[in-house]
């Protein structure tokens, strides 16, 4: 077990708390193991009835993944620690999915990127007035991984493909109301939460709707018209056009924002939604995004989008191509091949097929 974790369990109820305060607990790949282990190991325990997962202190959940490990893998040995970080976070994202008794995630603050990957397939969601949920991985030339292919589609209207091509940050009530989360408590009150699931975890419904508060409004809600409007076309050259179309202030701030983006990977998320419609399960889904992520990692724009914001952090990356015109479908569809044989992602084996 690694120290970036303080995993032990009270009675009935395990406890996995990040602790990687400096870098807001973004995964590394030994949090990503050690996790799937406790989990595992409770998976056979009888005597644990459910699961909590916050982090131990700073200002944030989790803020993503070991981009630097990524970065330097794709520069030093052709992406192989990279493909071993993505199978292993993807497992332990599906191990949650899949996960037989109840896991409680708390998004309190920070919830991006690897964040959402472990929050998300937890049964109950938690958003506080200091939750910040974003996929942003289109700053750096990544992709919206860790499930996302899954999770966008499914939110309500064009909020899944607005989220993805604008790296857009909602705050607490935004979650609730895009189904993100599924309880809106205030901050001052998880210490109290935590002991009354730990007392009475087969009462964790009840307990989280008793502590729960009344949302402020939903600012993205006032925009739904224009998001499901202008996020409808199928490609990046639409949406694009779309906006440029609209002269409101709203539209020409997102506007602003996909254009700053990665365009390869706005257009490997948008055929991302496409193709999720063909995955038989959510095993499927992450053996895709392992496809992708193994290939993005490995483009000259993953590793300038990293330097740009978080290296040099000039925030002006030059990306490759950087007119989403020159990139054709063929493109695309390379990044999307299967692995050669004996390289694809495979679940573990004690997880259920979902």
């Amino acid at each position: 077990m690694t120290e970036q974790l303080n995993i032990h369990s009270h009675a009935s109820v395990a406890h996995i708390s990040l602790n990687r305060p400096k870098a807001i607990h973004a995964l590394t790949l030994d949090m990503c193991q050690s996790m799937s282990e406790a989990l595992l190991c409770w998976l056979a325990d009888d005597a644990i009835e459910a699961v909590m997962i916050d982090h131990a202190e700073g200002r944030g959940f989790c803020a993503g993944g070991d981009v630097a490990l990524l970065r330097n893998s794709a520069m030093e040995d052709g992406g192989a620690r990279g493909r071993e970080f993505f199978h292993a976070e993807y497992r332990l994202n599906h191990l949650l999915f899949t996960y037989p008794k109840p896991v409680v995630a708390f998004m309190d603050g920070v919830t991006m990127g690897g964040g959402v990957g472990i929050s998300q397939p937890a049964k109950f969601r938690i958003a506080t007035e200091n939750t910040k949920f974003a996929m942003p991985e289109g700053a750096i030339g990544l992709f919206p991984d860790v499930g996302a292919g899954h999770y966008l589609p499914r939110l309500p209207g064009q909020t899944g493909k607005f989220l993805a091509l604008t790296g857009a940050r909602l705050d607490g009530a935004e979650c609730l109301w895009a189904g993100l989360a599924t309880h809106y408590i205030e901050s001052e009150k998880l210490a109290e939460v935590k002991a009354r699931i730990i007392a009475e975890p087969a009462a964790i419904g009840r307990i989280l709707d008793e502590f729960s508060s009344e949302a402020p409004q939903a600012r993205i809600a006032e925009n739904k018209r224009k998001i499901d409007t202008l996020f409808a076309p199928g490609t990046l050259e639409g949406i694009i056009a779309a906006l440029q179309n609209d002269d409101s202030a709203w539209a020409a701030k997102e506007l602003a924002a996909v254009q700053a983006k990665c365009p390869m990977t706005a257009k490997v998320a948008l055929c991302q939604f496409a193709e999720n419609a063909d995955c038989r399960d959510f095993a499927a889904n992450m053996a895709m995004e392992y496809r992708i992520a193994s290939r993005m990692i490995m483009r000259p724009d993953f590793a300038e989008g990293v330097r740009a914001v978080l290296v040099d952090k000039d925030n002006n990356p030059q990306w490759q191509p950087s007119d989403p015109a020159d990139i054709d479908d063929d493109m695309v569809s390379a990044i999307f091949e299967d692995m050669p044989e004996g390289e694809e992602w495979t679940p573990f084996p004690e997880a259920a097929s979902a």
